[in-house]
């Protein structure tokens, strides 16, 4: 066979081409709204990387002309306590940490005999205060009228003023003063 130009094969090879391509269309027509969207999504996903990029540039720069803030002093870390670690962080340091709920739990299962506990100081109503763990005197709220749980709160911040505790009657009263409030209108 003679040698074919050049020119000549490169048309035998698009006309070729064509018709493979004319008989694969149907095909492509079908596939055409699936490669669409995937292509979309492809440059959706890319403008939200950049977008994201952009506002990480952007906190970052912003975060420099910012002052840090300062602890709040609602904030308490061990290193901070004067009288270290007390029972509870040992525990957990030690990998004995009991769970929270049990505790609570067990606190509202144990029958106690009112005044069994009582010291002279303690708040009526709450026997044993003193020694009882935040778990503990949260199964016991409940159970308390609020003149008694004022008498709580303000015991609580003259004595120990143990922020969690604090914290918790707080939210009790306002709990309660909600509920008397939302039962006078009615």
């Amino acid at each position: 066979m003679k040698h074919v130009p050049f020119p000549l094969r490169v048309a035998a090879g698009l006309a070729v081409t064509t018709a493979e391509r004319a008989r694969g269309l149907p095909k492509q027509l079908l596939e055409l709204p699936i490669t669409v969207a995937s292509q979309v999504l492809q440059v959706s996903m890319r403008v939200q990387q950049h977008v994201t990029e952009l506002a990480i540039k952007g906190d970052n720069a912003l975060a420099a002309l910012r002052r840090p803030e300062e602890t709040p002093e609602w904030a308490t870390f061990d290193e901070d306590l004067d009288e270290g670690f007390d029972d509870r962080f040992d525990s957990a340091r030690n990998g004995e940490q009991d769970d929270p709920w049990a505790e609570e739990e067990r606190a509202l299962a144990t029958d106690h005999v009112e005044g069994e506990f009582d010291s002279p100081e303690a708040p009526a109503g709450m026997a044993g205060y003193d020694e009882l763990t935040l778990p503990q005197v949260r199964a016991r709220l409940r159970s308390l009228s609020l003149p008694q749980l004022e008498e709580l709160l303000a015991y609580e911040r003259e004595h120990a003023n143990r922020p969690s505790f604090v914290g918790m009657l707080t939210r009790r009263i306002n709990n309660v003063r909600q509920a008397e409030g939302s039962a006078d209108s009615e």
